[in-house]
């Protein structure tokens, strides 16, 4: 019995260990995330980032959009693309095979015709069955690739293979962009003089309950569903200070599969997307990472605090779940194919920092609060523990989890001004709070389902539901 008390004792002391050099991280990426978004705020008021428009050093982007059955907001997500502002633009929608009618009603509304467009297989995707343009001059920037299904990393190294920009933005088509998005996100490409700017990631934002009016979000809600709610906050704090905070230290392993725009001669040079991972986001920025560091060529990685891309997030549990499990999976094969970068200087803070980071706090802390649930049950039907050391962590947990979501609500409230009255704010506060107890405990089980699933191979997508933005417009 003494021996198990020791043992009692010994899991006390690492869990607070783990837990206070948790929350020592936290704090630091609080800093680093106040002190960048004080600067982008400031360069951002002394700067006009129009100029961009009639600047002759502006780039050509391809703006890359893939699209599978999605029927319900197609038109409207294509509306949205065409009126993005940006001169030297054009965009390609890839039909990676969709079943429903998503190719015959962008063909019909946009007058579409097959047309001879030659390009070639640059990056591996599956075949390519058609390129169709439209008949109206007006449109002559839109391109609509249809291919055999191959996911959605097949479905962008197909557009890449047809883009002609020398950068171009990869997006999901289900998702609304400012129509400012490519001038802010082309903007570091060219501010950068000193290091080749590899890739620029932005902001995403929740639009369930939001208005939408002709492809844009035209009037911000906080989402009155309560998984959306949780995961506008989420997308807050992660967002304003996750990769705020890790692009301040150069360590970001991470672009929004939503909105992304990359150098398209450094992604070519590095294969393309990896089409064998659901990942597919976070492995293309890692292998970026690890190409430029191991050709000895100064780079970096940008990120923009604006919200430039609006998405739908599930809605239901299940739809959630198998979302959460998709990343989870996704994360860690990035890890486990790069592992070479894991301490290893070569690859500055990305090695020693970034990767270290994601591997503990994103991909162990799951299994690691799960197994202490069990530890903690198994405590109590042994009658071994110590409440008030109990009573006493988990309510230091729970302050320091609510004052870290409010310190992001109120970042995002004075710094970005989506949501900034103050009914949004209160009810964004309230669900702070009601996280940890509620929304928490499910990502944990999520991600540790995740783990199990990847160790059982699976490699599914897994379906994700939506209702689609046209029913958002009243």
């Amino acid at each position: 019995m003494e021996r198990f008390f020791d043992f009692a004792n010994t899991v006390d002391l690492l869990v607070t260990f783990y837990a206070v050099l948790a929350c020592f991280f936290y704090l630091m990426l609080v800093v680093f995330a106040s002190r960048e978004l004080q600067m982008y705020k400031k360069k951002s008021e002394t700067g006009n980032q129009n100029t961009i428009l009639s600047s002759p050093f502006a780039p050509f982007v391809t703006v890359i959009a893939p699209a599978y059955n999605e029927s319900l907001s197609i038109v409207e997500n294509v509306k949205g693309l065409l009126a993005l502002k940006y001169h030297k633009l054009e965009i390609v929608v890839v039909n990676d095979g969709s079943k429903d009618d998503t190719l015959e009603k962008v063909i019909r509304e946009f007058d579409l015709e097959k047309v001879f467009y030659p390009f070639d297989y640059d990056v591996g995707c599956k075949q390519i069955r058609g390129v169709y343009k439209s008949r109206n001059m007006a449109l002559d920037k839109l391109i609509v690739l249809d291919k055999e299904n191959g996911g959605k990393a097949d479905a962008l190294n197909a557009g890449i293979n047809i883009a002609r920009g020398d950068l171009f933005m990869a997006m999901d088509v289900d998702s609304l962009i400012d129509r400012e998005a490519v001038i802010k996100l082309v903007h570091p490409f060219l501010k950068e003089t000193e290091k080749k700017v590899i890739a620029t990631g932005a902001v995403v934002r929740v639009a369930n309950s939001c208005r939408v009016t002709g492809g844009n979000v035209s009037k911000v809600h906080v989402p009155r569903n309560i998984w959306a709610r949780f995961q506008a906050l989420e997308y807050i704090r992660a967002f304003l200070i996750g990769r705020m905070s890790w692009k301040h230290l150069d360590g970001l392993l991470l672009i929004s599969g939503a909105i992304g725009m990359f150098d398209t001669h450094v992604v070519k040079a590095c294969g393309g997307y990896l089409i064998s991972t659901v990942g597919e986001d976070m492995e293309l920025l890692v292998r970026m990472r690890r190409y430029m560091s191991e050709r000895k060529e100064p780079y970096s990685v940008d990120f923009v605090p604006d919200p430039l891309c609006w998405t739908e997030v599930p809605e239901t549990l299940t739809t959630l779940g198998r979302q959460r499990n998709r990343w989870m999976r996704g994360s860690m094969d990035t890890l486990r194919i790069h592992r070479k970068m894991f301490l290893n200087p070569r690859y500055k803070t990305v090695g020693l920092l970034g990767y270290p980071y994601w591997l503990i706090f994103e991909w162990f802390a799951p299994l690691l609060e799960f197994t202490g649930f069990i530890y903690f049950i198994s405590l109590a039907l042994s009658g071994g523990i110590n409440w008030n050391y109990v009573v006493l962590l988990l309510t230091f947990v729970y302050v320091f989890a609510v004052t870290m979501s409010s310190w992001a609500i109120f970042l995002e409230a004075f710094t970005v001004h989506k949501y900034d009255k103050p009914s949004h704010i209160a009810s964004l506060l309230f669900t702070a709070m009601l996280e940890p107890l509620i929304y928490h405990p499910m990502t944990v089980w999520w991600g540790v389902r995740g783990n199990i699933d990847y160790v059982r191979g699976n490699t599914n997508w897994g379906a994700q539901e939506r209702k689609g933005f046209a029913a958002k417009k009243k």
